[in-house]
């Protein structure tokens, strides 16, 4: 008797490890790339998370800087220390560090490069271990002013992305217009899967005085992990000298805000201009929440901004925050679509000033754009791009 227990037991116990085992290795695994840090870019974290609950095994890879954010994520996570951190030395050393890693990791069924950036490796790696590879197109990479001004440096990424884009089968991108740019360049289908951001339902909400904000003035944010050159930010800050009884709160990084700091004391502006500094996620959009208006103030200096759909416009929108955008075409279609903001006239501060001002000495219409953004928010969610994920990634197992 005891020995037939011992012998179903162990029956079972067979049966489960291999049923495991099997799951295991039936189950795909993707590793995808980014050049960040991962902590603040909620586009791949997003994607992430869609694949890992769709069943896939899934690593995110970037790199560690000194200021990095811990992360506390349900799927894998790598982040190389690299020797250098900016410039062209930095990409070669990521994407040589980023190859090697990639052909040595086991059992991989598919490989996901976020821009161009990653691409050159993520591509030679697939093809090296038989993978498939999809990219996500975040921008028109070529045309960011970093580039655009920098013509040899271009030249080089302009090369491997002709090189690399016809080969590819599973693209997708940020919005329409950047997608029939790149069809219309390079004849690869590409589908659009727009960087919207997820039905935002905290467990708690924190007050003004937990977040450091005063409780008086009307608060206008300007958000995002890119507050980079040429994204209005200077101007927002002059307009400041224009508008009464509000501040200006800069939540998260970019280049320019050491200037803007610098440029906020020379004038005297402290009483009217914060900066919180880069935030998780949930965190950021405590402060967004609080906000009476959002700036998204991309000048269309280049082909990159002039397309662009800034994933802050839809933070913005589920926050129930209205939105004073630049003329763009993405954005302002959005905008009056939904009637959730209004576009400047200019970027001169005075123009800017003048359509805050606007719209926070008339609270009637304040409150309607406020009802409309969360109107808006019940149909442009993230839970609906993952339909669109989900058709791309059946396709191309």
């Amino acid at each position: 008797m005891n020995k037939t227990n011992q012998l179903f037991q162990y029956s079972l116990k067979f049966a489960f490890q291999s049923n495991f085992l099997a799951n295991i290795k039936n189950k795909h695994s993707i590793l995808i790339a980014v050049t960040n840090d991962l902590s603040t870019d909620q586009r791949v974290h997003k994607v992430a998370s869609f694949l890992e609950r769709s069943g896939w095994n899934v690593t995110l890879v970037g790199r560690l800087l000194p200021h990095s954010l811990p992360l506390n994520r349900s799927y894998k996570t790598k982040r190389f220390r690299l020797f250098f951190n900016k410039g062209a030395l930095f990409y070669a050393n990521y994407n040589l560090r980023l190859f090697l890693w990639l052909i040595f990791q086991r059992k991989t069924t598919a490989i996901l490069s976020n821009d161009l950036d990653t691409l050159l490796a993520c591509f030679l790696a697939s093809k090296m271990k038989n993978s498939t590879v999809y990219y996500d197109s975040h921008e028109l990479y070529t045309e960011v002013p970093e580039l655009t001004k920098r013509p040899r440096v271009r030249k080089v990424w302009l090369a491997i992305e002709k090189w690399i884009f016809p080969k590819l089968k599973n693209v997708y991108t940020v919005n329409h217009s950047i997608a029939e740019i790149y069809q219309e360049k390079y004849r690869v289908p590409i589908r659009v899967v727009r960087n919207v951001s997820p039905l935002w339902q905290p467990k708690s909400r924190l007050s003004r005085i937990e977040l450091g904000l005063p409780e008086d003035k009307d608060i206008i944010i300007l958000q995002g992990a890119g507050i980079n050159i040429d994204r209005g930010a200077e101007e927002a800050v002059a307009a400041m000298h224009f508008v009464s009884n509000a501040v200006l709160v800069f939540v998260g990084s970019g280049d320019v805000l050491p200037l803007l700091k610098k440029k906020v004391a020379a004038e005297k502006l402290e009483d009217k201009v914060i900066f919180i500094g880069k935030k998780p996620y949930e965190e950021m959009m405590q402060y967004t929440h609080h906000a009476s208006l959002g700036l998204t103030l991309d000048k269309d200096t280049n082909a990159n901004y002039r397309y662009s759909l800034p994933n802050k416009v839809f933070d913005y929108m589920h926050a129930g925050t209205p939105i004073v955008a630049s003329n763009l075409v993405e954005i302002r279609r959005l905008i009056e679509q939904h009637d959730i903001g209004r576009i400047i006239a200019s970027h001169d501060p005075k123009d800017i000033a003048a359509c805050i001002q606007q719209l926070l000495n008339d609270k009637g219409l304040l409150r309607t754009l406020k009802e409309n953004c969360l109107i808006a928010a019940k149909k442009e969610h993230w839970e609906v791009e993952e339909k669109v994920l989900m058709e791309i990634y059946r396709q191309g197992e």
